[in-house]
């Protein structure tokens, strides 16, 4: 996430937001952002949302994810908004709304459904 410039903005129980500031590094042919930088905060927004309901000596892992690309990622700065739409034992299903602000307008540009895994005892927090 360094590396994308990416900054974990909003973080409360089942729900996370991301954000990416735009550089041309991170766009495609017609610089709008990558499609995969849609996908990689989308799905990051997920783990961290699914993990705050979670245990703290646990961590998490994406089992699958799907993602619906809505409008290009045309603007200044892309957003991840994430939500745990349900939270059982070992399986979260969470959502994920990407937005791309141009203007200071958002344009709703992707979204995806996530199933995240619980690791329990497999804390991150010790590396």
């Amino acid at each position: 996430m360094k590396h994308l410039g990416a900054e974990l903005a909003v973080l409360g129980p089942g729900h996370a937001e991301i954000r990416v500031p735009f550089r041309m590094e991170l766009t495609q042919q017609h610089n709008y952002f990558h499609a995969g930088v849609s996908g990689v905060i989308a799905d990051s927004a997920c783990g961290y949302a699914a993990y705050t309901l979670m245990a703290a000596d646990s961590t998490v892992l994406t089992v699958e994810y799907k993602m619906n690309l809505l409008a290009p990622a045309d603007g200044e700065k892309l957003m991840a908004r994430a939500r745990v739409l349900r939270s059982g034992k070992t399986l979260k299903i969470c959502a994920a709304d990407v937005y791309v602000e141009k203007n200071s307008a958002e344009i709703y540009c992707a979204t995806m459904l996530a199933t995240i895994m619980c690791l329990a005892g497999k804390s991150d927090r010790a590396r």
